[in-house]
């Protein structure tokens, strides 16, 4: 960090202490076993290869694993992960379930590359950026949108969530360049197969969930599928909710081996709370202390979604593919902020801020796959083309004694005082709201080649062109409406070449392009990445040792970016960095998981304020490890499960002008399963063990921050068949 930090009080040695533990740990990555000599590949006459299926997790079975051999995270195309020319890192269900993660942020937190718990008490959406951006999501490869400003996902509904580092325009379409990732649905299975369990702990959290299918038909042509989730808790602040019914039934019939059809349908509702409206940043506070309003602070989401997944193989290397999703959400929120303190005083304005939105979506996906070889050249082309319709109405209302811009300026929001905190009540439930309505559509044309050279040499295209179609429309209280459209075609294009050193160790290389969705009348945000790095995957034992070195640029920063907070007059933001990341079921009884990543970041503003300064939430270290110990059960004793897990982030700047900061942090986790019977389980999980607390985010000029989550305890009880 530079000279412009303000402020500051920091420990080194802790400092010292925390990067010598954890890049020690990460050290694993670079120390794989010995390499073996690789074998020539016998030549064959050319021949059309039979199609091979391959179903969301390309067959892993995640439910038994944390090392992934298949991902579709690159592109539309299953590939093997030791050959994929990009950085991908999948979290299966059995990591998810180990570690006791209840939400996308917790799952994606010991990923390289990924930067988590930056807005710390904030719970409105799913925060993390990869690479230092905003990702875009996708739920079996069609489109969701943005993490930040969506719905928090319910990760008891995916079998696995696939996390690709850099640009992925020409594999999904529009999206941020520095990550995406792909939420793959539990789907019915050829089998009988459940779960029940029940949940208490922290905060009066009390939850029961179930997750069971089987044979309808006695020939395995007909199967269903049942996953749910019963949530009744508090937060750890005063007034707070956090309350969940999820539901999600799939239906798949099978009338032929060559053909499958999968219908699922999910539907959430949440009932909860924007956050703790943060603390003044003179004192320390109590994380259960609350500054908002009771009566005005709730954020309710509640959603239903429809999907269809259709595959068939016509045989001789030909397949169809299509999938397709409909889906409505309401989302409810309403919130009183600290707005700012004054020094010498323990009185803190504050701003209200309330939202009604319905959101209405349809996407669909369909794409011919055909495989091939031609002597030692094996060749698989995918053609496909894609429809995206996104409609949303959202009537906002934002209230500030400071804003001389809103239809209700200067409007006289009740201060409060954090040492005698009086609550006052919300705003005039009459007043008017401001309504902005979008409607986007997307259609986009794509083709993904991929050729293997005596299986060891993989070449593999992607090229995509997106024509968008957008229109949104303004309109406030007392003021004049304002409308705009803009029509747009994007073409990218993703090269990547993967080398085979030995059977086991995999060089690669790439270059990607990517297209942000543009504010309408402006133009889209676009991205290039260079990435080359090395995999390493022993036949000896299920592991993945991954290294990358990649130079990724955002340009064209049109626009003030809300996210990133940009001034238009930016020309590019540009990171560097380079990522370790290992997963390793060293024995029968011990896995390990390590990732370490460094982002070199700047932004290119010529004659600007900000020239030369880091991106905020971008600290140039971040590092984790996680492991589990396994004792074998020794007569009536069952086995018992340990884990522990360590996380450090390096301090980072909360403001684009480089002169606040979120401090640097080491946080630990634990586990605990005891095998009670051969089905039964019982499983403890600690989050953040020693209860350590940080600033999280902060903001000097107003003088406001937000505390990182403290700790939490959570009980399983799990039966199984």
């Amino acid at each position: 960090m530079d000279s412009k930090r303000t402020g500051r009080t920091k420990k080194r040695s802790f400092t010292r202490r925390a990067n010598a533990v954890l890049l020690s740990c990460t050290a694993i990555i670079a120390l794989a076993p010995g390499l073996v000599v690789a074998q020539e590949p016998a030549s064959g006459a050319a021949t059309v290869l039979q199609t091979i299926t391959v179903e969301g997790n390309g067959g892993d079975d995640d439910s038994k694993t944390i090392v992934a051999n298949r991902t579709t995270g690159a592109g539309k195309l299953a590939t093997e992960v030791l050959t994929t020319p990009a950085s991908v890192s999948v979290v299966t269900a059995k990591e998810i379930q180990e570690r006791g993660a209840t939400s996308v942020e917790q799952v994606v937190q010991y990923t390289a590359g990924v930067i988590t718990d930056f807005y710390g008490t904030d719970d409105r959406f799913d925060y993390f950026d990869i690479r230092g951006f905003t990702p875009y999501t996708y739920r079996d490869g069609l489109a969701i949108g943005r993490t930040f400003g969506g719905i928090k996902e319910e990760p008891y509904a995916f079998e696995r969530l696939e996390v690709l580092k850099g640009v992925s325009s020409a594999g999904f379409g529009v999206a941020e360049p520095g990550g995406s990732v792909n939420y793959v649905t539990k789907t019915p299975k050829s089998e009988r197969f459940g779960e029940v369990y029940t949940t208490g702990g922290s905060y009066a959290h009390k939850e029961v969930g179930f997750d069971f299918g089987d044979n309808i038909t006695q020939d395995d042509t007909l199967s269903y599928r049942l996953t749910g989730k019963l949530q009744r808790a508090d937060a750890e602040y005063d007034f707070s909710r956090d309350d969940e019914n999820f539901f999600m039934g799939g239906l798949t019939w099978r009338p032929t081996d060559a053909t499958s059809l999968t219908f699922v349908y999910d539907h959430l509702d949440k009932k909860g709370v924007p956050g703790s409206g943060g603390y003044p940043l003179e004192g320390d506070f109590d994380r259960s202390s609350f500054f908002g309003e009771p009566d005005y602070y709730h954020n309710n989401v509640n959603r239903n979604s429809y999907s269809l997944m259709f595959d068939h193989d016509f045989g001789n290397g030909l397949s169809f593919g299509s999938k397709a999703r409909y889906s409505k959400s309401f989302i409810d929120a309403a919130s009183a902020y600290l707005l700012r303190t004054t020094p010498g005083s323990t009185e803190a304005s504050r701003y209200f801020y309330g939202s009604d939105q319905s959101v209405e979506q349809f996407v669909v996906d369909a794409n011919l796959t055909y495989e091939a070889n031609f002597d030692t050249v094996d060749s698989r082309t995918l053609v496909g083309v894609e429809y995206n319709s996104y409609k949303s109405d959202n009537y906002t209302l934002y209230l500030s004694p400071e804003n001389p811009w809103d239809p209700y300026p200067f409007y006289p929001v009740p201060p409060i005082d954090w040492t005698n905190p009086v609550y006052s009540g919300g705003p005039d439930p009459s007043l008017l709201k401001s309504l902005q309505t979008s409607d986007q559509k997307t259609k986009a044309i794509y083709l993904q080649q991929e050729l293997t050279f005596s299986d060891r040499l993989t070449v593999s295209l992607g090229l995509r062109n997106d024509w968008l179609d957008l229109s949104d429309t303004s309109q406030a209280p007392s003021l004049p409406g304002s409308s705009a459209q803009g029509d747009y075609s994007e073409f990218t294009k993703r090269i990547g070449v993967s080398y085979k050193i030995t059977p086991e160790l995999a060089a690669f290389a790439s270059y990607g392009e990517s297209v942000a969705p543009p504010a309408t009348g402006a133009e889209p945000t676009t991205g290039k990445q260079y990435e080359f790095g090395f995999k390493y995957k022993p036949d000896a034992l299920p592991a993945l040792f991954t290294a990358s070195f990649y130079d990724l640029t955002k340009k064209n920063v049109g626009t003030y970016d809300y996210v990133t907070y940009l001034p238009d007059t930016v020309e590019k933001v540009r990171n560097r960095g380079i990522e370790l990341e290992a997963k390793a079921e060293v024995t029968d009884n011990i896995n390990l998981i390590a990732s370490y990543s460094y982002i070199d970041s700047k932004i290119d503003e010529p004659g600007g304020s900000t020239d030369g300064n880091r991106l905020m939430r971008v600290p140039e270290h971040v590092a984790s490890v996680w492991g589990t110990y396994t004792l074998p059960g020794d007569g009536a004793r069952g086995d018992m499960t340990f884990g522990l897990g360590a996380r450090y982030m390096g301090e980072y700047f909360t403001n684009i002008e480089n002169t606040t900061y979120g401090e640097e942090s080491i946080l630990f986790d634990a586990a605990f399963t005891y095998k009670v019977q051969p089905n039964t389980t019982f499983q403890l999980n600690v989050s953040n063990l020693f209860d350590e607390k940080h600033i999280a985010q902060r903001d000097d000029a107003a003088g406001i921050k937000f505390y990182n989550a403290g700790r939490t305890i959570m009980a399983t009880l799990r039966q199984s068949w």
